[in-house]
């Protein structure tokens, strides 16, 4: 793959998890455009813990997952609309990005949420 990439992008291979934490919180955004609807969006999630601002296309969970201070989003397929989103993400503040990953990506809110619609289908 990497002699395909061209020379300003350098190919890393795998990378054990301590690493991908590392890069992913050292990165400026995380750019996630999905080929599909995602149901939840896991690569996101990592990002937002990372604290690190997220720019994608708005399908699947993503529009769920992100909100303003946390990440942009363009029209799926919207290709200089991500490019737009990817340098408005890059202003976002790393600590509110953190702040709301704690808040809606934790597992308590996840327990919470799933509790929340459990009782609500038994009712």
């Amino acid at each position: 793959m990497a002699p395909l990439l061209g020379g300003d992008i350098e190919y890393l291979g795998y990378l054990d998890h301590s690493a991908l934490v590392a890069l992913a919180g050292s990165a400026a955004v995380a750019v996630v455009s999905p080929c599909w609807d995602e149901p939840y969006g896991l690569v996101v999630a990592e990002a937002l813990a990372c604290g690190t601002p997220v720019a994608g296309y708005a399908r699947g969970a993503l529009p769920e997952l992100l909100d303003d201070p946390t990440g942009i989003l363009a029209d799926p397929g919207d290709i200089p609309g991500l490019a737009t989103a990817i340098t408005a993400a890059s202003t976002l503040d790393r600590r509110r990005v953190r702040v709301h990953a704690e808040r809606t990506c934790s597992l308590t809110t996840m327990v919470d949420n799933y509790e929340s619609l459990y009782r609500a289908l038994a009712s």
